[in-house]
């Protein structure tokens, strides 16, 4: 896909999306200086004539009353019903003192690579995750596919830990559902041993190329598949480890009770991140919300919602491991 046709993709899926709710003002920022304004006048284009009452602007250097220099325009506004706020990560006017402006959004696109612009979050009452879930998700992950161990391949030590300490057993069924480039796959083929078998998922065809790439097709089955739609039957599972799934999910409610569904009585779930929450917002260039899924006192109520009871969880410097033994 050449990068036009990215950012005409992207551009165009948004003004479908928003053009039924014409007349309203569409407010676009963040980015790195200049992004937000180039990015609007991009998204005007998109929209067709009949839709030209709306207004599309860019606001850029509004300064913030908790931040030392620029804050998000979106934490000074107050959205009113006749306005969308479009959200762009990317760049330095990320990372605030105080505030976080894309919990304002209801648009997230991430902006890092102005060539490559991927739709991050959309609020439900916008569009439906079938959408543009899948598309920009596997847009997103399938850029990066290539370099993806280059980048992390440190990782393998803890992802073998984590495996460990996830009580993977001989003879276990096991699915690593997002497995990406298959990190985990080769420690989980050593846990379950020659009885047991691993089933790599994930929905972006690149990452299980890579992992192919490497070898770790030799350690697992690998299937491209949706983690809200699991291509197994009911209760196969032993085990389900799912590295870094849940704050990709647009509904992780709804996903942990897809994982439940897959895992039989008394099978246990590992969620893991090799980093901890704080370390990965820092990454990110964004702070900690209360309200994140994976927050201990959210996601203890969000797994018992689904099926799941909460028996350990973890969140530190080099590694978040949150475990739970289905109901």
């Amino acid at each position: 896909m050449g990068v036009p046709q990215r950012i005409t993709e992207v551009t165009a899926l948004l003004a479908a999306m928003l053009a039924p709710r014409a007349p309203l003002t569409v407010i676009v920022d963040g980015g790195d200086p200049g992004a937000a304004a180039v990015f609007a006048a991009k998204l005007a284009a998109a929209f067709p004539a009949s839709s030209r009452a709306w207004n599309i602007d860019a606001v850029l250097g509004l300064t913030g009353p908790g931040a030392d220099g620029f804050d998000s325009a979106l934490n000074v506004l107050e959205p009113a019903t006749d306005q969308i706020l479009v959200y762009l990560r990317g760049g330095p006017r990320n990372r605030f003192a105080a505030g976080d402006g894309e919990n304002r959004a209801q648009v997230v696109i991430d902006h890092r690579d102005p060539e490559w612009p991927v739709i991050r979050h959309v609020h439900p009452s916008l569009a439906d995750p079938d959408r543009w879930y899948l598309s920009e998700s596997r847009a997103f992950f399938a850029a990066r596919a290539a370099n993806w161990d280059v980048k992390f391949g440190d990782d393998l030590p803890a992802y073998a830990k984590a495996v460990q300490d996830s009580g993977v057993r001989p003879g276990d069924v096991v699915l690593d559902v997002g497995c990406g480039t298959g990190r985990a796959l080769p420690a989980l083929a050593g846990a379950v041993g020659p009885a047991g078998r691993v089933l790599g998922l994930d929905f972006t065809p690149d990452m299980l190329i890579e992992a192919g790439r490497v070898g770790r097709d030799s350690a697992a089955a690998l299937i491209v598949a949706d983690a809200r739609r699991l291509p197994v039957a009911d209760g196969v599972a032993d085990v389900i480890f799912a590295a870094g799934l849940v704050n990709h999910l647009p509904d992780p409610a709804a996903g942990l009770a897809e994982l439940a569904r897959a895992t039989r009585g008394g099978g246990r779930l590992a969620l893991f991140h090799p980093i901890g929450r704080a370390a990965l917002a820092t990454r990110h260039g964004r702070m900690l919300r209360p309200d994140e899924p994976l927050g201990e006192a959210r996601l203890g109520p969000l797994l018992a919602g689904a099926g799941w009871v909460l028996t350990s969880y973890e969140d530190g410097d080099n590694r978040f491991l949150a475990l739970a033994t289905r109901l």
